[in-house]
């Protein structure tokens, strides 16, 4: 019947009544979760402002009812039940059982006054931070953080941890993660990605990009980044591009899948990138296969996997020579006079200028960890008592003048730039380090496969790329832990030096030093 589930894909517990009643519980709790998305994107794209109160209480009722089915007493019956079937690890079946478990035993610690609280925190503090971005003012936006920050300390209470509060809320974004093991990476880049920065400094004359600062006017900019997410291969039939305060991706189903993006007509390379980032996030999102739709494998592994895919489509192959040698024409034909002059190596080089800077989603490859570790030790220092909320502002600059030697001149430019904390506070930022870490691995295990990928790029042709990603990350959904997709997809752990490795060959080469 239309609207059920069915389970032709279940091939192993067809017959499994109980199997078959846990496929009907997760079913309503998909769509629950899908229409909780939906009110979130939008309360950020569509709502007007009247209707805040509204929405925090539409937002509360359904975050209650999908915390009391996902934590249900039937539900905790049927996972016993099914916990005696052998099944093959990589099965679907098996992956769902264990994925819903997991979930399962994580969520039943967490009281369900305690959900309902953080989703109302989660409503105000968004509209908190937009007023206080409108008014350029940290405080107004503090009070609001100071009851997140505090939700989200009794989160990582109830959920328990080992070693440091921020562990139970990395494992709930990075399974199998720990905060110890961040600092491990954070301190492998930062060894060697300071002394880049320093050297890079030292000659950043080298790169102009005033092509990309001229005036761009707002609905071609939008048609450009449309264009350019369209050819890497996302489909419009089963999705959308909107505009909100920051870019972000929504799945409902790989069927209708939304992302947005914000426009400045002086900047060219804010608009387009967002479209490539959150382009890649929405790529995953349809890629994920449809017998998984209306269960916890629709996710893709973690927060930091869906980082690879949009940093891997922005990045990799967004900055590349290649891609610009492809996309060029394209650009002439929406801005025939800004690019007028323009050849594929200026525009490369534009897009690839090294350039410490204020804003975190604007930074450049070699400085945008540096913005992560920011975000990062400032949560981490709340948590250990060492900084307070009312800190946070002053201690943010600091850290800009010691990791970046720029300063914000106003909390816009500063603290309030990022949505996140409107909604988190704590382990809001590792991911998108990850995901740089782990894009880099698969383009490296791609290019083993694939040496003649970039050549594809310049044909514009990015099937090969999309093809790989889909076989070996998107058709797995959520099915694995990161570690495990991980080495399925390239045969390592979790390493940063080929990330460290793409990044010294390829800027050494664009500012013609040696790194």
């Amino acid at each position: 019947m239309p609207g059920h589930h069915t389970d032709t894909h279940f091939e192993y517990l067809r017959d499994d009544e109980a199997f078959q009643e846990l496929l009907r519980h997760l079913a309503e709790i998909a769509d629950l979760q899908s229409t909780a998305a939906l009110l979130g994107w939008d309360e950020q794209v569509m709502m007007p402002g009247g209707g805040r109160e509204s929405r925090a209480d539409q937002k509360a009722t359904l975050q209650r009812l999908i915390h009391e089915r996902r934590t249900s007493e039937r539900m905790g019956e049927l996972l016993e039940l099914l916990a005696d079937r052998e099944l093959p690890y990589d099965s679907d079946e098996a992956s769902l059982i264990r994925v819903t478990r997991r979930e399962y035993q994580r969520l039943k610690k967490v009281p369900q006054a305690l959900v309902v609280e953080l989703s109302r925190a989660a409503s105000d503090g968004y509209h908190c931070w937009l007023k206080a971005r409108q008014d350029n003012d940290f405080r107004v936006f503090q009070p609001a953080l100071e009851r997140i920050y505090q939700l989200h300390r009794e989160l990582a209470d109830a959920l328990g941890y080992e070693e440091h509060p921020l562990d139970a809320l990395v494992d709930a974004i990075e399974p199998g993660l720990r905060t110890a093991d961040l600092e491990r990476i954070f301190d492998a880049l930062r060894t060697e990605l300071v002394p880049m920065v320093r050297t890079i400094s030292q000659h950043l004359d080298r790169v102009d990009d005033s092509i990309l600062r001229q005036h761009f006017e707002r609905n071609k900019q939008l048609l450009i980044g449309r264009k350019a997410v369209e050819k890497i291969g996302f489909d419009f039939h089963r999705g959308r591009q909107d505009i909100s305060v920051h870019p972000f991706t929504i799945a409902l189903s790989p069927a209708d899948v939304r992302y947005t993006t914000r426009v400045n007509e002086h900047d060219f390379a804010q608009c387009f990138f967002a479209c490539l980032h959150e382009g890649g996030h929405a790529l995953y999102a349809q890629g994920i296969p449809e017998r998984f739709r209306r269960t916890p494998l629709r996710a893709g592994a973690s927060a930091g996997f869906h980082e690879s895919q949009s940093r891997l489509w922005e990045n990799l192959v967004g900055r590349s020579l290649q891609f610009w040698e492809y996309f060029l024409p394209e650009m002439k034909e929406v801005f025939p006079t800004q690019m007028k002059d323009a050849s594929a190596e200026m525009i490369y080089r534009a897009v690839n200028k090294v350039q410490p800077s204020l804003i975190r989603v604007e930074a450049d490859e070699v400085t945008y960890n540096l913005h992560i570790m920011l975000r990062f030790e400032l949560e981490k220092a709340v948590y250990d008592a060492q900084l307070t909320i009312a800190d946070l502002a002053d201690a943010w600059r600091d850290k800009m003048r010691s990791y970046l030697g720029v300063e914000p001149s106003s909390d816009l430019e500063g603290i309030l730039q990022d949505i996140h904390w409107s909604g988190r506070f704590g382990a809001c930022f590792q991911s998108y380090t990850l995901g740089n870490i782990i894009a880099a691995q698969l383009y490296c295990k791609v290019l083993e496969q694939h040496p003649d990928l970039p050549e594809y790029f310049r044909k514009g042709d990015f099937s090969p790329l999309l093809s790989w990603i889909r076989e070996k990350i998107h058709a797995h959904g959520a099915k694995f832990t990161p570690e495990e997709l991980l080495l399925k997809a390239t045969g390592e752990r979790l390493t940063t030096r080929p990330y460290l490795d793409y990044l010294k060959t390829k800027y050494s080469q664009v500012y013609n030093v040696e790194l």
